[in-house]
């Protein structure tokens, strides 16, 4: 009874509309469904239960009843129903389709009836014609509102979809009823369901003779005022049907059947000529899927006239080409995008393909194309071809590349039809059409632009066709083809003809369409597949030999020779991809070794970036090529390395390769799949090199010879396996102990002596190299000998060796702690290292820092940190110490450790007269304390820790990095800054605190800067104020600026800008003048745009003073400058004093 007393307060509760919320109800009917679903409640238990609810004279009531049923029956859709229950509740909601009170319930119970799977019961087929019957009879769709149209809609789909042989015996009044639903809706969802109603109609009745073919204009004159689609819905509303969603199924019952060719076709031409643009891309769009479905007998009546349409398309919106070896496709030419003319193009694809020779006989004889053959037999060279006829010139090209790309059948009919006429009237000598070409020897006289190029559309399609043939059938027929024959006659004159463009051009620049014929016409030449169409080989190798002579003699025409190189780059990645072993070859001995040899050509003449650019170019064409380059480039590099000692050229020389190398070369190896190898054996190479002495025993710093070997020999261990890391850090080692002063077991032994060491050049830059490789290799390499190491780094970061420094923060960030001890592949630990960084006594003199150290000299031990605070006396070596620090600090960070409180502790120190306590042996005056070099190391510390470094401790290197690690380490130091500041007395000491919260704040994620902003905006504008007084902060002075920016403009910010507003113009109007950098000026006249954005009382009293001070910019230097400063200039005078909101 309680049971009971419990299902009619549930269904109480939904039917009852009046006494219970929404959320009560769907709660009630889910209730419901579950005792349902669980066989608590049967099925027949519930209909009795809701008797009276499903047949009372109270409209609302039995509505609600009878929805409370079909939706529970919605929700078990999933539960077996035996036949004669189904057959039953297929009755009940068949006879209240009549019940226009209560039709949504019915519809729902009629759908979650027909939806049913086999497996659990289902619908048979008299009771679907039943309720098919009783929907067309009762049901008048378009009275109803949206969503129980939209359940019309449902019903009528699935009845379709699931049961269309039953739904055939309705005969004509099938059609009648659908006609009658969909007549006139409006509403985007129910269109999407009628769309796809009227295409299961057309699949019900395909045949041409029966009777969808008396209703085909009756259906069509429904759908017809539905193009285009004129979709007025909000992107943002209820909806999530989109105008391209609507247009796809329109188009979808357009194609449905062919019994609508005879509507549809005309009125698709007809709205092609619509000035809507809607209109004609739909247009374009629909006649091709429509010529696909109605079959090419349908479609060959308008073949004349979607012809014209396409041909007028092309001559009103395609673009001028772009001619550029930079920017052009590998195939074809390149132009602008736009959608009419892909439309278009796409059509005429689909109709020659559908029909080629019908659609090629009529482009043959087109009146258009006959004038522009005959117009352009008069033009030389493209600027001397009028605009409209260079249009059409395009147009007809565009079409001829279409045509010869589309079908074996089309391409022989534009070979056959147009290529002799082309080549007849290029102006070259086509008598000896079957004999080899002279060996770069061309004709002096001018080729026909135009005939040129309409040739390289028509070749470029040709080998599209090819490419798309992967069927040795359709090779074979390619290879039987017409246009095969007219090709293999025509390629040598084909080749004197492009190769005399480049003759008559060549001294031309900037780069005119005349020279990207004659190099892209060779290219497109040079590509053809070998086992479709076999190229001469005199002819492929003389391609090759005009682009090398172009590279090698041609390099002071940078346009020309740019051409060259990236034509010869496509051919050599053609030949890798399609493994042409022939044309591999001659590549190879003509391109690959002339590069290498031009690289090592003695040759002050060639600037020698141009023969290292050529050559890295040729190497990334293939893998193959790029071992070969390799090879060539690695021999150039020891041999100039060599040879730096006697050569100062020789330095230079070996930067570019080694800056080639690791910049390009190595990262390409890498994106491609390449073996580690090369990379292992190069780094390797290098410390054998290293071993030779002469080759450190120059200065690095003039030509930068140290920092590209470093640069090399990281990018390289970093790309290796921790097997190939191990063998180069041995390798590096040996070379660190047997070829420097550094006695490494006297480094085993305390206190450290830096002054015991005169660091010579050598040394400098085998520990710098040495120091390369420990940055770069993974946490689980090797590294010997770890505890000497540390204290060598400690005694070499002090002499201002930074790589020392980096290498330092790097071990600490990559090594294992002591509580995973048994994953530490080193010996030592982290919390060892750390000890002996901060723990280890270092020796000084209190009389020379520098002198050796003999154990009798007055001196006194003290540790890094003490170095940093100034207690060595020596403030070079207080600012090495502090530079050190930083990226130690750094690789703590990182990490996430706490060791890194300690350290910005002692940064802090350093910029606060007076916080330390001084030993007697070196107690400093203040004006030593404040030394403001000192300082300045000491803020840009944070500058290290906050930065995202490029050189060290980041994934490329194989960091450890916490997530989230600089939003932890600004939530930390920002309340200490802040205090500081506030509690500083000495001007120095404020302004480098200051300069520390500048890097804090300028590299914190805005996320995290944001939640402070309130607090932060006043102490900003102070950082702002005085980082404008240095040109050297300029770039400190804009990253700050940023973060002003981004306050400015999230929602979370303006709380604290409204505060500041006077402040923040006042500040932003003493920028706009800054000489130093133009993005400071640009940014600083976009805060003022965003400013304007603020309550008009805060703002309105600065708009005098805001807008004197933006004329001025409006004669700024810089045009981006001048177009922010009239932004914002109209955006400030648009403001009037009516109504201040305060």
């Amino acid at each position: 009874m309680a049971e009971t007393t419990q299902l009619t307060r549930h269904i109480e509760s939904y039917v009852d509309t009046s006494s219970s919320s929404p959320s009560l109800q769907a709660a009630s009917l889910n209730a419901i469904a579950s005792l349902v679903k669980t066989d608590v409640l049967p099925l027949e238990a519930l209909v009795r239960e809701l008797g009276v609810y499903l047949t009372t004279t109270d409209n609302v009531i039995r509505a609600r009843g009878i929805l409370l049923l079909a939706e529970v029956i919605t929700r078990v859709e999933s539960k077996p129903l035996d036949s004669a229950t189904i057959h039953s509740l297929v009755g009940f909601f068949k006879d209240r389709l009549a019940d226009w009170r209560a039709v949504r319930g019915a519809l729902v119970g009629c759908l979650a009836l027909i939806r049913r799977k086999s497996v659990l019961g289902t619908v048979t087929s008299s009771d679907a014609t039943a309720i098919s019957q009783s929907f067309f009879q009762y049901i008048q769709v378009q009275s109803l509102g949206q969503y129980d149209r939209k359940l019309c809609f449902e019903l009528l789909d699935c009845l379709l979809e699931h049961y269309s042989d039953a739904l055939t015996t309705l005969g004509e009044g099938l059609i009648y009823g659908v006609c009658e639903a969909i007549d006139a809706e409006k509403d985007p969802e129910c269109l999407m369901l009628a769309f796809h109603i009227v295409q299961s109609l057309a699949q019900l009745y395909p045949d041409s003779s029966g009777l969808l073919a008396s209703f085909a204009k009756d259906i069509f004159d429904i759908l017809e005022p539905y193009f285009p689609i004129h979709f007025t819905h909000p992107s943002n509303g209820d909806t999530h049907v989109q105008r391209d969603d609507l247009s796809r199924s329109l188009m979808s019952a357009f194609s449905s059947t062919p019994l609508f060719e005879p509507f549809v076709i005309p009125l698709l031409l007809e709205k092609l000529s619509s000035s809507l643009h809607s209109a004609k891309i739909d247009s374009l769009k629909y006649l091709r899927v429509c010529s696909s479905k109605y079959g090419a007998e349908r479609i060959a009546k308008y073949a004349k006239s979607i012809w014209f349409s396409i041909k007028d398309t092309l001559f009103t919106y395609l673009g001028e080409p772009n001619f550029s070896l930079n920017m052009a496709p590998v195939d074809g030419i390149g132009f602008p995008e736009n959608e009419f003319v892909m439309e278009a193009l796409f059509l005429l694809q689909q109709l020659i393909v559908q029909n080629g020779s019908l659609l090629t006989g009529i482009i043959i004889d087109d009146e258009d194309v006959n004038i522009i053959f005959n117009s352009i037999a008069s033009y030389e060279i493209y600027d001397a071809i009028p605009v409209q006829e260079n249009k059409k010139l395009h147009a007809i090209g565009r079409i001829l590349y279409i045509a010869s790309k589309s079908t074996i059948t089309s391409c022989n009919a534009v070979y056959g039809g147009l290529f002799s006429r082309m080549i007849d009237n290029l102006g070259v000598s086509v008598s000896n059409t079957d004999s080899s070409p002279n060996d770069n020897i061309f004709p002096s006289q001018r080729v026909k632009f135009g005939f040129l190029y309409l040739c390289i559309e028509l070749l470029a399609g040709f080998r599209e066709l090819i490419v798309g043939s992967d069927e040795p059938a359709l090779q074979y027929a390619i290879e039987q083809a017409t246009c095969c024959t007219w090709l293999r006659n025509f390629s040598s004159s084909l080749f004197n003809a492009f190769g005399s463009v480049l003759v008559a051009s060549a001294d031309r620049c900037p780069l005119d369409p005349d020279i990207y014929i004659g190099v892209k016409g060779l290219q497109t030449l040079a590509m053809f597949h070998s086992e479709v169409f076999s190229l001469q080989k005199s002819i492929f190798e003389n391609i090759l030999k005009k682009f090398m002579s172009i590279i090698i003699e041609d390099f002071n025409k940078k346009v020309l020779w740019e051409a060259a190189l990236k034509a010869l780059c496509h051919v050599g990645s053609f030949v890798q991809e399609f493994h042409e072993s022939e044309k591999a070859m001659s590549y190879e001995s003509l391109v690959v070794e002339k590069i290498l040899e031009f690289l090592f050509l003695d040759d002050i003449v060639v600037p020698f970036p141009v023969k290292v650019e050529a050559l890295s170019n040729i190497g990334m064409t293939g893998m193959k090529n790029m071992v070969t380059c390799l090879q060539g480039m690695k021999k150039a590099v020891f041999s100039n390395l060599s040879k730096v000692h006697t050569n100062s050229r020789s330095s230079e020389v070996a930067v570019e390769l080694l800056e080639c190398y690791a910049c390009k070369l190595l990262p390409w190896i890498h994106e491609n799949g390449g073996s580690e190898d090369f990379a292992l054996q190069f780094a390797m190479d290098i410390w054998s090199q290293a071993g030779n002495c002469t080759v450190f025993s120059t200065s690095f710093e003039e030509k930068g010879l140290l920092d590209a070997l470093i640069r090399t020999m990281k990018l390289s261990v970093g790309s290796c396996s921790v097997e190939s890391q191990n063998l180069i850090i041995q390798k590096a080692y040996s070379i660190l102990s047997s070829r420097t002063n550094f006695q490494l077991k006297e480094l085993e032994s305390l206190p450290l002596s830096p002054g015991k060491y005169n660091i010579s050049l050598t040394d400098e830059g085998i520990i710098s190299l040495f120091a390369s490789v420990v940055i770069a290799v993974c946490p689980k390499t090797l590294i010997p000998n770890m505890r000497v190491l540390v204290h060598l780094f400690i005694v070499t970061l002090l002499r201002g060796i930074v790589p020392v420094a980096q290498a330092l923060g790097s071990i600490l960030n990559k090594l294992v702690s002591t509580s995973n001890n048994a994953e530490n592949s080193s010996d030592i630990t982290l919390e060892e290292a750390l000890d002996a960084i901060f723990n280890t006594k270092i020796w000084f003199s209190s009389i020379d820092m520098l002198q050796r150290y003999n154990g009798t000299s007055n001196g006194k031990e003290i540790v890094l940190s003490d170095i940093c605070l100034g207690f060595a006396n020596d403030k070079l070596l207080q600012i090495n110490a502090i530079c050190g620090l930083s990226w130690i600090g750094k690789g703590l960070l990182l990490r996430g450790h706490e060791g890194i409180k300690d350290i910005t502790i002692t940064f802090l120190e350093c910029l606060i007269p007076g916080t330390k306590s001084a030993l007697p042996l070196v107690m400093k005056s203040e004006d030593q304390i404040q030394d403001p070099l000192v300082m300045k190391s000491a803020a840009d510390a944070f500058h290290v820790l906050m930065s995202d470094s490029e050189v060290c401790l980041n994934k490329k290197f194989h960091a450890t990095i916490r997530p989230l690690y600089k939003q932890r380490f600004f939530s930390s130091m920002m309340p200490i800054l802040l205090q500081l500041i506030a509690k500083a007395y000495s001007s120095s000491s404020r302004s480098f605190l200051y300069r520390a919260l500048a890097h804090v704040l300028s590299d914190t994620p805005m996320v995290a800067v944001l939640n402070d902003a309130k607090k932060l905006v006043p102490v900003l504008l102070d950082c702002l104020s005085m980082l404008t007084e240095d040109i050297q902060d300029k770039d400190l002075l804009y990253g700050l600026l940023l973060v002003l920016s981004g306050i400015l403009t999230e929602k979370n910010g303006k709380e604290a800008v409204i505060e500041n507003a006077h402040i923040i113009i006042n500040c932003l109007i003493k920028l706009l003048d800054y000489p130093h950098k133009m993005l400071v000026r640009e940014t600083a006249i976009q805060c003022l745009v965003a400013l304007s954005e603020l309550p008009h009382g805060r703002i309105y009293p600065m708009r005098t003073q805001v807008l004197r001070a933006i004329s001025k910019s409006l004669d700024d230097t810089k045009r981006v400058v001048r177009h922010e400063a009239v932004k914002c200039r109209q955006t400030w005078a648009s403001m009037s004093s009516r109504t201040l909101h305060f």
